[in-house]
C-alpha cells in the first residue's frame, strides 16, 4: 500500500534555531534536518523537504508567502497529497490565513512551528512536526483550508492567533475553539468550517499594494490617520475599540480617508464581530460605516489587512471587497 506524498517547506523560525557563539539563537536548520530528527515521520509519508527561507518569522513578507502558496499549488499539481509549512510562531496566524486565501485546493495545508528551540529543555518542535504531518496527510482534514497545528491542537486559519509569548499552549481560537486535536497518533476532528466562496486570489500578485494597519487608543487625535493617504498606502485597516469604535474627533477624518481608499473597520478586542447597527454616536460603527468604512466582520486586524491587500492586488472593486468581508461576518 502506498503512503501519502507530503511537501514540507521550511521558512525558519524558533523550530530551526540553534545557539551561536555570540549568544542567543538564530535560524540554522533546514527542512531535511528537521524531518530527520522526528522518529517515525519518514514512515508516515513520502516526504520532499525544501527550505526556501531561513528567517525569523517577523521578517517574512506577504510576497514570501505568495511564493510559498505558488510552490504548494505547483506541488499539488505534481501529485502531493498535502503540504506542511514550517516557520516561526510570531506570524503563523498571518501565514496561515494568507495561504487559506491563496491555495484553493481541497488537500490539507498545515502551518507549524515551535515555542522552544531544538536545544532547549522540553523542545516542542518534534512533537509539533509529527502532529502536523499526521493532519497534513489525513483524509479527514481535506476541505478545511489551511490549518495550524500546535501543542496537539488543530486550528482553522481564520480563527487562530498567538496569545502568549512563551507557553507551548500559546495558540488559541477564541472565536470558535480548536477544530480538533491529535491524540494517540490519531487525528480527531470535532468540528468543521466551511470555506467562504470567494473569487480567485491566485493571480495578479506581482505587485502587492501597501495596506496600513492602525490601532486606536484612548485619546487618539487622528493625526496618524490623516497622514495615511500621503504615505503611499492603497488601503487602511482600523482596529477600533470594542465593537469597532474610534474617538469622535476622528470620525470626519476617517470618512475623508475612506473617500480616497478602502478603509476596513476591525476590532482590537480578542474575539467577536464588528457591530453594524447598535451604536450611533460620532465614531461608532453606524457612523463609520455610513462614512464609507467596510466591516471586517470576525476577522482580526492583521487578517483583514491580508485580505484587503490580496483583494486590491487582484483588482477587486468596492462591491467585491464588501462581499468578501461579509463572508467572514
Amino acid at each position: 500500500m502506498s503512503i501519502p506524498r507530503l511537501l514540507v517547506l521550511s521558512l525558519g523560525g524558533t523550530i530551526t534555531m540553534t545557539a551561536g557563539a555570540g549568544g542567543g539563537i538564530s535560524p540554522t536548520l533546514g527542512a531535511a534536518e528537521l524531518v530527520a530528527a522526528v522518529p517515525g515521520l519518514g514512515e508516515l509519508a513520502q516526504i520532499e523537504a525544501r527550505s526556501p527561507l531561513k528567517v525569523g518569522s517577523a521578517s517574512l513578507t506577504l510576497e514570501n508567502i505568495a511564493a510559498v502558496a505558488a510552490e504548494i499549488r505547483a506541488g499539488f499539481a505534481q501529485g502531493f497529497d498535502g503540504a506542511l509549512v514550517i516557520q516561526g510562531t510570531d506570524t503563523i496566524e498571518e501565514t496561515a490565513f494568507a495561504l487559506d486565501l491563496l491555495v484553493g485546493d481541497e488537500r490539507p495545508v498545515v502551518v507549524v512551528g515551535a515555542m522552544r528551540g531544538p536545544q532547549q529543555p522540553g523542545a516542542d518542535g518534534p512533537a509539533n512536526l509529527l502532529a502536523a504531518a499526521l493532519v497534513a496527510t489525513s483524509e479527514a482534514a481535506r476541505g478545511l483550508g489551511t490549518l495550524v497545528v500546535m501543542n496537539d491542537e488543530i486550528h482553522a486559519a481564520r480563527f487562530v492567533r498567538k496569545a502568549h509569548t512563551a507557553l507551548t499552549s500559546a495558540f488559541v481560537s477564541e472565536m470558535a475553539g480548536p477544530l480538533g486535536l491529535v491524540a494517540e497518533g490519531r487525528v480527531r476532528l470535532l468540528a468543521r468550517v466551511a470555506r467562504p466562496a470567494l473569487p480567485t486570489l491566485e493571480a495578479g500578485l506581482a505587485a502587492l499594494p501597501p495596506v496600513a494597519l492602525l490601532k486606536i487608543a484612548m485619546g487618539d487625535d487622528g493625526r496618524v490617520l490623516r497622514a495615511v493617504p500621503g504615505l503611499g498606502f492603497a488601503g487602511l485597516v482600523i482596529e477600533g475599540a470594542g465593537a469597532g469604535h474610534v474617538p469622535g474627533v476622528m470620525a470626519e477624518s476617517l470618512g475623508e480617508v475612506a473617500a480616497h481608499m478602502p478603509v476596513v473597520l476591525a476590532s482590537r478586542t480578542l474575539a467577536g464581530p464588528v457591530f453594524e447597527r447598535t451604536y450611533a454616536y460620532p465614531g461608532s460603527e453606524i457612523d463609520l460605516l455610513a462614512r464609507g468604512a467596510l466591516s471586517a466582520g470576525l476577522l482580526t486586524g492583521v487578517k483583514a489587512r491580508l485580505l484587503l491587500t490580496l483583494a486590491l492586488a487582484a483588482g477587486w472593486d468596492r462591491a467585491a471587497l464588501a462581499r468578501a468581508f461579509a463572508a467572514y461576518g
